[in-house]
């Protein structure tokens, strides 16, 4: 990549990750997807974490653009970054338009919420071995974050359509985060934030299923959590 279009890279994911941080402006007040915006109207989705842990979107918008500023200034042309930033910066701009995707349609925003995933997962696999704190750890936190916020919406819509009872539909969704979590974090050793984000995600679903107690949605994310923390036993890389 020659040295101009990369500056460009830098310099559009620093204009990304900070659309991205901005966008909760565009949708003041937005805490999630309404239940009237499905045909069963459920109050408190099982798979959804307690409200506290979605805290973590500002230490990732911080994060990122701390990030992607200092890209720009000190890293602009830095093969070791270079890799990762096209991908970054199309997460980042879908990132930007989620919320008000999320107000008109889930499906939409759930559609939208998978492909920033995997446009994560593209720029996490691709970060390179310098400045691990400002370049690897706030994109595996965003895809750590992601991989939960992912599973939820897909709980919630399978649910919210009637598609499953809300605790099957939590359970499944689960299932899936917990698999893909365990199949990164197993490939990528060497960034161990994005599984302790999963974690945080999933402490959040058992603190929001113990009052009512649901045992299995509990107990499976407790599962979740063990079996993400065996993995700092193996070493893949």
């Amino acid at each position: 990549m020659s040295g101009t279009r990369a500056r460009l890279w830098a310099f559009g994911c620093l204009l990304a990750a900070l659309a991205f941080a901005a966008s909760p402006l565009l949708t003041p007040g937005f805490g999630g997807f309404e239940p009237g915006q499905f045909p069963m109207q459920i109050e408190e989705p099982p798979v959804q974490p307690a409200g506290y842990a979605f805290a973590i979107w500002g230490l990732i918008y911080a994060w990122l653009i701390a990030s992607t500023l200092f890209g720009l200034l000190r890293r602009a042309d830095d093969t070791d970054w270079t890799p990762m930033r096209p991908a970054l910066f199309a997460t980042l701009a879908l990132g930007a338009t989620w919320l008000p995707v999320a107000v008109m349609t889930p499906l939409g925003a759930t559609l939208l919420i998978w492909l920033m995933l995997a446009g994560a997962f593209l720029a996490l696999f691709r970060v390179g071995d310098t400045d691990r704190w400002l370049q690897q750890a706030p994109v595996a936190v965003l895809a750590g974050w992601l991989t939960a916020a992912a599973c939820v919406a897909l709980g919630v819509v399978l649910g919210g359509y009637g598609w499953l009872p809300p605790t099957p539909a939590a359970l499944l969704s689960l299932l899936v985060a917990v698999a893909i979590a365990i199949t990164v974090q197993y490939r990528l050793h060497r960034a161990p934030e994005y599984g302790i984000t999963v974690i945080w995600a999933l402490v959040g679903v058992i603190v929001a299923n113990m009052q009512p107690f649901n045992a299995a949605v509990a107990g499976l994310s407790l599962l979740g959590i063990l079996a993400i923390l065996s993995l700092r036993a193996t070493d893949t890389e």
